[in-house]
């Protein structure tokens, strides 16, 4: 990570920017079958930024976290890179002044869970059927 790489709340303006990081993950990942057209992802972000804790890391955009406030659910994580330390500098911004977090992550995500349980997060529940994809989800917690 480098001095380019602070982390900042989104504004409604870099929507297109993390459109575009779950877009090209949905485009590489073989499992992941696209819900909604990609211009439909930056809109959908677009109106969820200014609804909840939204950070955004580098500059350019190279990844972002969302979290719920009241219910402490991070709805998205994506990262342009893994394997930098941007996942977990935005998931450790997002820990400060919680004691618990929730997540739901796809099951045949790997790497995402892996990360997931090093970082504290346990499974907690399997849904098969949450997915509007047809990919089992996983709930995970995280408590201090």
């Amino acid at each position: 990570m480098s001095e380019v790489d602070e982390i900042r709340l989104a504004q409604q303006e870099d929507a297109p920017a993390c459109a575009k990081i779950i877009n090209d993950w949905i485009d590489k990942t073989p499992w992941m079958a696209r819900s909604e057209p990609r211009a439909a992802i930056e809109e959908i972000l677009r109106d969820g930024i200014p609804k909840r804790e939204f950070y955004v890391i580098g500059d350019p955009i190279r990844g972002y976290l969302s979290l719920d406030p009241s219910s402490n659910l991070i709805g998205g994580f994506y990262l342009a890179k893994q394997g930098q330390g941007l996942g977990k500098a935005l998931l450790d911004r997002a820990k400060q002044g919680r004691s618990y977090m929730q997540l739901w992550t796809h099951e045949p995500n790997h790497g995402a869970q892996k990360f997931y349980r090093r970082e504290g997060f346990v499974a907690v529940e399997r849904d098969p059927e949450r997915s509007p994809v047809g990919v089992v989800e996983i709930r995970m917690e995280w408590r201090t």
